[in-house]
Parts: C-alpha cells; structure tokens; sequence
C-alpha cells in the first residue's frame, strides 16, 4: 500500500478521511448520476410512462448493488485488517475470491431473467401498459451487471490501495459517458426506454474494464492473484466469502430495503395512483439512491480508517472516526433535507413537465418525503460504522428494522389513514423509529470499549 498517500498508521483521521471522503463522495454520486441521467433523458423523450418503467427494474438493480456491495465490504473489512497486520498475500487472496465469486452470481441471475423476461416484469409490478418497456429495459441492462461487479468490488480494493482519486474517475467518466449515449440513443435515434438501456450498459461496461484493468496492471500491492484450485483451496475458500458476506450482509440487507420500498411503493402507488403515481413515486426513487451514496460515501471513507485501528486495538482513533463520522452525516443530511423540503418543483422537472399529473404528485409528496433524508443518511453511515468493527449483529438489527420491521407495516398502515400522504411518509417514519431504537441499544452498550 502507498503509505506516503494514504497513511492509516501515523496520519491524523481529519486529514485521512477527507482524502477518503472526497473522492469517494464525488465517486459515488457519479455511479447514481448513471440512473439519475437515464430518468432525466426518458423522463423528458419518453414521458412519465418511461420513468415508472425504469423504476420498476429498480429492486432488480438494488438485489445486484446488494451483492456487490455486500461482498464489497466484507472484502474491504477483512483485507484492511490483514493490511494492518502486514499479511498482503492474505488481502490479495480475499480479493480474488470476491471477484471470482460475484462475477458468478451476476453471470447466473443475468441468465434467469433473460430466460424469462415478461415473467419477470409482471413479477416486478409492471402494468400491462407499462410491460413492453420494462422487457425492453430489462433485456439490454442485464448483461452489464457483470462489469458492475468489477466496478463495485473493484473501487474498496482501489481506495484501499492508496488510489481514491483514480477510483473517483472510475465513477465519473462512465457517468459522462452514459450522459452522451442517453442523448444521443433516446432523442436523435429514438430508441426509447431501449436507447437507455443500452446506453447505461456501455457506461457500466467502460467502468467495469477501467476498474479491472487498474487492479491487474497498474495496483501498488493488492492485485488479484492465481487461486489454487484444490479441493482444500476451494473449501477455503468458500469460508473466506462466507465471512466476507458476514460481515457486508447488513450492506445487503440495506440495498434490499431499498428494493423493498421501491417494489412495495410501486404496488401501494400503482393501487392508490395508477401509473402516474408509480411515475411520480418513481422520481423520488430516483433521488433515493443519491441520499443512500452520500451515507454510503461516509461510511466507506471512515471504514479503512476505523477498520485498520481496530485490526491493532487503538480505540481511541477509532471513537474519533465514529465522532466525524457522525458529524459529517448530520451536515449532509441536513442540507439534502432543505434542498428537497424547499426546492420541490425545479427537482421534480429535472425529470418530467412540470404540468403533468405524475409532476403534481410528485411536487406535492416530496417535502413530506423529505423528512426522512437526514435520518436515512445517518443510519446508512452508522450502519457502516458497527460493519467497520465487524459488530455484525448490530448491523443487521440496524438495517432489519428500516428494511422491514419498520418499513413495511408503514407501508400498510398510513395510506388507509392519510392518503397519498401516508405512502410519501412511509419512508421517514421508518429511518426515525430506527435511527431511535438503535440509539437506546447503543446507550445501553456504550461500556464496550470501542462503542
């Protein structure tokens, strides 16, 4: 690892982690800029039709980021301790697996919902209307979910490797790329819903290689390395990723709770609404994922930093890492929340015209939708902050109550009782409630050394 850039034993954490968290930020938000350019050229060539078809792929998207990032961390986690304790082959090792292992998952589910696509729209929520686009979406993104592995395993392994900078790159000129070709694909050649597909899978594609393409050739010391293939090897390895999964498994279990609000608040929608209110829900679905990055972006910068003082037991790093981590989640989280809660409509014509019905809904939901983002931001970094300690279990009874617990009964309790309103303040009643309860787990808990 490049010490003279990324200094995790003798650097001070402000300094550490704004060199993590700025690039990692920018990094991030280009990866949802990616589904954020796609609603914003169908939303305007196709109509508001186009964006609720996008959006019902979305669960299938999150089950994929679900994967990626799950094993991500987990990979992340265990190499950073194994760096700390100067076992580099070690590091290499679990990172081979990890691309190994969720390039075959991705391979595997690509398949199944190429072999069924109309089944799987229907099974997604898509209305009759609405399936032909979806099929068509469907067909042309699932194949660059592959890439999307590389990237997502690909940009912890970069960051860890003392190279944050080129991993922010890796995010950024595919999102400029799938900029153009959404342009170029969904007005001059008129493709549609289909053009954006294609254009977001070039885009994912050209990451994936950039990302890959560095490890093997360009890595300081953690390129993949040859995995041996005995029956022994393989066991371990098998092992190996089981604790990688351990530990990501409340990651998987957050991009799934985003997958279970975008499938439950179509159905709820699409029940109260019709397809305009899948449209509408569908915008702010859209900017879900950018609150989910900056929260995610938190944690991934303070999770190197957290991880390798933990892996040597210097605890007071690790509670200053915590502090930071929190206050820089509070600020985000509080601008985002004035953001939305004040400038709904200029937010909701990014998308489609402002004087559609799916608009007005859209306008008229979002301030109550935001209620919900700075608790949303919090408790995806804090999320990451007990995975950095490998504290798994709080970690899932973190994202177990937002993803479900909390989430769904939402879901099913407040339309009957408030109306539209009700659906739009599913989402902030769930954060609060869990950001609540995991803050009285923690009060009785706070002798732990590190908590």
């Amino acid at each position: 690892m490049n010490r003279d850039t990324i200094d995790f034993e003798n650097g001070k954490i402000p300094q550490l982690f704004r060199k993590l968290f700025i690039p990692t930020l920018f990094g991030a938000l280009s990866i949802v800029a990616v589904t954020a350019i796609d609603g914003i050229f169908v939303g305007h060539g196709v109509g508001s039709d186009g964006v609720a078809a996008v959006n019902i792929v979305v669960p299938i998207y999150q089950i994929m980021s679900g994967i990626g990032l799950m094993i991500g961390v987990g990979c992340s986690v265990v190499s950073s301790i194994h760096i700390s304790q100067s076992n580099i082959r070690a590091a290499r090792i679990n990172i081979t697996q990890a691309l190994a292992i969720t390039s075959l998952l991705a391979a595997a589910l690509c398949v199944a919902v190429l072999l069924f696509p109309t089944a799987t729209a229907r099974i997604l929520g898509a209305s009759d209307t609405l399936t032909n686009k979806v099929v068509d979406y469907l067909i042309w993104i699932m194949p660059s979910f592959i890439f999307q592995m590389w990237s997502m395993i690909g940009l912890f392994v970069l960051r860890l490797d003392g190279a944050p900078h080129y991993a922010m790159w890796c995010n950024i000129i595919p999102a400029t790329l799938n900029a153009i070709l959404d342009w170029i694909f969904i007005f001059p050649l008129a493709m549609g819903v289909k053009g954006a597909s294609i254009a977001t899978s070039i885009s994912i594609i050209f990451g994936g290689i950039m990302v890959i393409t560095h490890m093997l050739f360009f890595s300081k010391s953690l390129r993949p390395i040859a995995l041996k293939t005995s029956v022994k090897s393989m066991r371990l390895s098998i092992r190996n990723i089981g604790y990688q999964c351990k530990i990501g498994s409340s990651t998987m279990l957050a991009e799934l709770s985003i997958a279970v609000f975008v499938y439950i608040g179509n159905l709820v929608f699409m029940s109260y609404l019709g397809d305009d209110g899948v449209g509408a829900f569908g915008i702010a679905c859209y900017y879900t994922p950018f609150f989910f990055m900056i929260g995610n972006a938190i944690a991934q910068s303070a999770q190197p930093i957290i991880s390798y003082n933990y892996g040597i037991s210097r605890w007071a790093h690790v509670r200053m890492a915590r502090t930071l981590l929190l206050k820089v989640s509070i600020a985000f989280g509080v601008a985002v929340t004035m953001l939305f809660l004040f400038l709904p409509t200029p937010l909701v014509g990014l998308f489609v015209d402002t004087k559609s019905n799916a608009a007005d809904i859209a306008i008229a939901g979002l301030p109550y939708f935001s209620i919900g983002v700075l608790f949303y931001i919090i408790n995806i970094a804090v999320t990451g902050y007990y995975q950095s300690i490998k504290n798994i279990r709080m970690a899932t009874i973190y994202v177990f109550l937002r993803g479900a617990v909390f989430l769904i009964p939402a879901f099913v309790l407040l339309p009957p009782m408030l109306g539209a309103k009700g659906i739009w303040l599913a989402m902030p009643l769930s954060e609060i409630l869990s950001l609540g309860t995991i803050a009285i787990l923690w009060y009785y808990n706070k002798k732990t050394k590190y908590l």
